[in-house]
């Protein structure tokens, strides 16, 4: 569907949209990259005036490739100011102070920040704005730290609860989101067992195949994975030793179809799915279908944090527009175009509540605005799907075309 076939009041809505997530962008730049929502008193104590891996390195995909000098500069800045405060074991920061203050690596450690920068940094050099070899040390000591948490057989990325985006949910072991971005990564930097990595990938978060894993251990945890089915169509969020995630985790699922993980039925299974959810209504999208309520055997007591991961609160059922961009891209990617450009413009109009405050987040439930506004990272994602849609290619990823070499998988 051709944005200029939808009535006139979307194509303004959306092209306003456009333009208010580029000035929020360029307000949002600080002399060493890109913080992560707009300067308020609230955001200072809340710290989000910093630099954060995850969102910064997002953040790089939507302004590498802009034509805006200021904002192409931005990516690099960004990407320099993470790398300057990488560890001596080559992990990335959760976020830096943009003064080179601090930098933080969350309590148990925060994966997802080094497999985004580093998805950044391949983006930044194929989009000819560095070097090839700009950041080669970073680069290869942040693979390394991540090759050293890498199951032997599995292939797939080990973590704790709580260290990824998703960082008051109890997602642990093998976590569907953090391998997701492990493949992609994989496949940018042409490391060894991306294949292995992809069939346990499909084996582990999609257990009910018909074929039984090569791998004994496989087996015994796709035994336990088994037990409490909800959603046939999703990829389970996370599998651990005996017990594993079925709250239907939207972003993790998104980013397999995305990143290549899944298979192109498989990915038109996740859409169904979460369509018949109604995950993205009123506004893209809910971060999961079933919020984990205090009776839950997976509720964890730091999620009543500030009373903010309650049900249909926060990662528990909150709207993040900013996963909304994702969803955009993923209808895009398997050729649903004409539900792609109407979810575009009802991103832009969760971006436009309160006068383009750019919310973080909105109660899954009430719809009331919730968390920080003038979120850099909303305005990025609505610049990728917008740039994918027009485009009619790949914004990010990696992935020219559906692969063929992905596990088989039923629907």
């Amino acid at each position: 569907m051709d944005p200029t076939e939808t009535p006139a009041a979307t194509q303004a809505a959306i092209e306003t949209c456009r333009l208010e997530s580029l000035a929020l962008l360029a307000r949002n730049l600080c002399p060493h990259g890109i913080l992560a929502a707009s300067r308020t008193e609230a955001a200072e104590v809340r710290r989000y005036t910093r630099i954060f891996g995850r969102d910064a390195a997002i953040c790089v995909l939507a302004m590498c490739g802009s034509g805006l000098p200021r904002l192409e500069q931005g990516a690099v800045d960004s990407l320099d100011a993470l790398a300057s405060e990488q560890a001596d074991n080559g992990q990335i920061p959760k976020y830096v102070d943009p003064e080179g203050r601090d930098a933080d690596f969350w309590y148990l450690g925060c994966i997802d920040a080094t497999l985004w920068w580093l998805i950044a940094v391949d983006h930044v050099r194929r989009r000819g704005l560095v070097a090839s070899d700009r950041w080669r040390d970073g680069v290869a000591r942040a693979i390394g730290w991540l090759l050293a948490q890498e199951h032997q057989t599995f292939r797939l990325l080990q973590q704790n609860e709580a260290s990824d985006w998703a960082d008051i949910m109890p997602r642990s072991g093998y976590v569907l989101y953090t391998n997701a971005l492990w493949i992609e990564v994989k496949r940018r930097y042409a490391l060894a067992h991306d294949e292995a990595t992809r069939h346990h990938f499909n084996h582990l978060f999609d257990p009910y195949q018909r074929d039984l894993p090569a791998y004994h251990r496989a087996r015994l945890l796709r035994h336990y994975a088994r037990r409490g089915r909800r959603d046939p169509g999703l990829y389970l969020s996370f599998v651990n030793l005996a017990f594993a995630g079925n709250e239907g985790d939207v972003f993790g699922n998104l980013l397999a179809i995305l990143c290549g993980a899944a298979s192109e039925s498989k990915g038109h299974a996740i859409v169904k799915t979460l369509s018949a959810a109604h995950a993205a209504d009123p506004y893209p999208v809910r971060a999961v279908l079933h919020p984990l309520s205090r009776s839950h055997a997976l509720w964890r007591p730091y999620m009543d944090r500030h009373r903010q991961n309650l049900v249909h609160q926060y990662h528990n059922g909150g709207i993040w527009p900013f996963v909304g961009g994702f969803w955009v891209m993923a209808l895009a990617r398997l050729g649903l175009h004409a539900q792609a450009w109407q979810q575009l413009a009802a991103l832009a109009r969760a971006n436009a509540d309160g006068g383009w405050r750019f919310t973080e987040w909105f109660h899954g439930r009430s719809l009331a605005p919730l968390g920080m506004a003038g979120q850099s990272w909303n305005a990025a994602t609505f610049l990728l799907a917008l740039r994918e849609l027009r485009d009619g290619g790949p914004a990010w990823s990696s992935v020219a075309q559906w692969p063929l070499t992905c596990a088989r998988t039923t629907t």
